[in-house]
């Protein structure tokens, strides 16, 4: 079963609960995201590792299959 885009933002925002978030269903499936983050949980982090942050909070979504693919944009908080 596909995840909704208002589920996957609750999900992200369990694990990072200052972020900033914007989810973007980019083929109209509710199954291919990008989703935008902006959290202070990245400060001092390098992309990759911002991106493993956020691979790690969903992984068993993407394991299962309920989460096909997700692009993401992630930025520290100033």
């Amino acid at each position: 079963m596909p995840l909704k885009p208002d589920i996957l933002k609750e999900m992200i925002l369990q694990a990072f609960p200052d972020a900033e978030i914007e989810i973007i269903d980019t083929v109209g499936d509710n199954n291919h995201y990008e989703a935008k983050i902006i959290s202070s949980k990245f400060k001092g982090m390098n992309m990759i590792a911002q991106h493993r942050l956020v691979y790690d909070a969903l992984n068993s979504h993407l394991k299962s299959g309920e989460l096909h693919a997700i692009s993401l944009k992630t930025k520290a908080k100033e």
